[in-house]
């Protein structure tokens, strides 16, 4: 029998469908990864940031005067336990927003440090619940359920005693600085660097 009979050529052309069959299932497969991969992280973009919520927030002056309550947060950018919570607030933001200002103050704007040191604040993130008139009702700090702000949220609608006052949770520490920091210079310290 020759090295060409019709015997080996059957072998050889069932050993060159194997690799086909099996290269093309992991083909298959990294392109039904890839698609998964894709839709993953389209879906996960969709989730709040803190950007998000301040770009949505209602200005503090408005909030003082339209005759509605306010949820006040002290936030910043860097700090962990608010990108944690930014979810949870925009969630409660989307259910409360025709009956309660929600206003994002980002504690590194120095523009807000009046407000900081009036309602002490000294750790984020730092929650402020005003009345409709402004007037403070409570403060809370630090990481808190959602089921917790919600709470609080409904007694602010409807003016009840808030079931939470005073909660606090995990907080990023925070300073306030003791005056705004001028970025300009004073006209009268000019030359004051020239050393004779």
């Amino acid at each position: 029998m020759s090295p060409e009979s019709p015997v080996n050529s059957e072998e050889k052309s069932e050993f060159s469908v194997v690799p086909r069959l099996r290269n093309f299932l992991v083909a298959t497969v990294a392109i039904a990864l890839s698609v998964a991969l894709f839709l993953g992280l389209r879906t996960d973009t969709t989730s709040a940031s803190l950007t998000q919520l301040d770009e949505h927030s209602t200005p503090l002056e408005v909030a003082l005067t339209n005759d509605k309550p306010s949820f006040v947060e002290f936030y910043a950018n860097w700090c962990t336990v608010c990108q944690k919570m930014a979810p949870d607030i925009a969630q409660l933001e989307q259910e409360y927003a025709n009956k309660v200002n929600f206003v994002m103050l980002n504690v590194d704007n120095t523009k807000w440090l009046p407000e900081m040191l009036k309602y002490r604040v000294d750790g984020i993130p730092h929650f402020v619940y005003l009345s409709k008139n402004g007037e403070p009702i409570t403060q809370a700090i630090g990481d808190q359920p959602r089921t917790v702000l919600a709470s609080n949220l409904e007694a602010l609608v409807v003016g009840s005693p808030l079931p939470y006052a005073r909660a606090s949770g995990k907080i990023s520490q925070f300073s306030a600085p003791v005056a705004p920091t001028n970025t300009q210079d004073d006209p009268r310290s000019h030359g004051s660097q020239v050393v004779n």
